[in-house]
């Protein structure tokens, strides 16, 4: 490592909680699919802020959004009416069959809100004493103390477990007909897994889930943190599988790395939320949501969610065609889109040798479950920095397996 690297990776110990164990690399630009470190090094981004920078670094036509809007107007608080989040609700509830939007700020926060909603409609509009979330095996929902037990990971230290939750076998329907009970409020779960391991729910699961739902008088609700805004080659993960969940959640690339999320939910689940009932400062301030217009004017104008569906099918198949001239090297090539997960065939040290190598090479992404190489491209990236991953990677399989 370089002098300058080293320097910042001191001052990053001396600074900061101890929350993050960094990737090697410290970058200090980026533009479009690409990223730079601190030693001038070039990187095909593969990652985009873990699906956040979905119209890649240094949008022009978002920096001039954000420029204009700041000289305008950041801030005044939810206490106020705001053209331009107004605006963006309009747009975003377009995308989908939601009627109404509660903005936030992440997606930690946008399953918080699901979680308080589902609760409080069951109990405040339906007369139920039901507050139970039923949550899959290998989900990740966020990093509170409601959505950590929601999740089931990450809880060392933080005990006692927020009660309420509970959780089944992925794609099990009769694991998940035995968990429900009378106390239980709703279902929430990701069409597509991401930090999972990229494990898209199926067709024959998610038509039993709505009907479990439907059957018990429960909520279906669907986080789309990660999977949603173009990614899965829809605009939402779930309309892969012509679901309409109660309620849905999003954030990542909704503002192309500002802060933003949001809840959507149907006109009458939305009774579960009444004035003074749910809040947040800063949620869809006038900058946010003036970026995010942009956002959703930019992918229409580009067809970038159509172009995520027919750029990832491609991106998939030369996968599946490597591990075919490579056998025992990839298991298996999941994904929608540009959610893509490449299982490795190979013991735990020589996956991470592999990607560890790649991130030599120049190449961004990240290893989800020590196993499975993750794909998060921003969804306007050049297929030929695919096509030059998918070469780069087999030479590496080549050299490691």
């Amino acid at each position: 490592m370089s002098e300058a690297f080293e320097r910042l990776k001191q001052r990053e110990q001396t600074l900061m909680c101890r929350t993050y164990s960094r990737y090697p690399l410290s970058v200090v630009r980026g533009k479009g699919s690409r990223l730079w470190d601190v030693d001038g090094k070039e990187y095909i981004d593969l990652l985009s802020g873990i699906a956040v920078i979905g119209l890649g670094h240094g949008n022009e036509e978002i920096a001039e959004v954000m420029a204009e809007q700041a000289r305008k107007l950041v801030h005044v608080s939810n206490l106020f009416y705001q053209e331009e989040q107004l605006d963006y609700a309009e747009k975003l509830l377009a995308t989908s069959h939601a009627s109404r939007v509660f903005f936030c700020n992440s997606g930690a926060e946008s399953n918080e809100a699901a979680i308080k909603m589902a609760r409080r409609y069951q109990r405040v509009v339906k007369g139920r004493d039901a507050w139970e979330v039923i949550t899959l095996e290998n989900c990740f929902h966020g990093r509170t103390l409601a959505t950590l037990a929601a999740t089931g990971k990450h809880t060392e230290g933080f005990e006692p477990e927020t009660p309420g939750f509970g959780r089944v076998k992925w794609g099990d329907l009769d694991a998940l007909e035995r968990a429900i009970k009378p106390t239980t409020a709703a279902v929430l779960f990701e069409s597509i897994q991401g930090e999972g391991g990229v494990f898209p729910v199926t067709q024959e699961y998610a038509d039993g889930v709505t009907q479990l739902c439907r059957d018990k008088g429960i909520l279906l609700m669907c986080d789309e943190v990660q999977a949603g805004m173009g990614r899965s080659g829809k605009w939402w993960g779930y309309q892969n599988f012509g679901l309409k969940p109660d309620v849905f959640t999003s954030a990542k690339a909704m503002a192309n790395g500002l802060p933003l999320g949001a809840l959507q939910a149907t006109e009458e689940v939305a009774q579960g939320f009444d004035y003074g009932s749910h809040a947040t400062t800063f949620g869809g301030g006038a900058l946010v949501t003036a970026v995010g217009l942009k956002v959703l004017e930019i992918m229409e104008r580009d067809r970038l969610v159509e172009r995520a569906a027919e750029v990832g099918e491609r991106a998939r198949a030369r996968f599946r065609e490597l591990g075919e001239r490579l056998p025992g090297t990839i298991k298996e090539v999941r994904g929608l889109g540009l959610i893509i997960g490449v299982e490795l065939a190979l013991e735990p040290e020589k996956c991470r040798k592999v990607w560890s190598t790649l991130m030599e090479r120049g190449f961004i992404l990240n290893l989800a479950y020590g196993k499975t190489l993750r794909l998060l491209p921003p969804l306007n990236i050049p297929e030929a920095d695919l096509e030059a991953f998918t070469e780069t990677l087999e030479d590496v399989l080549r050299t490691v397996a």
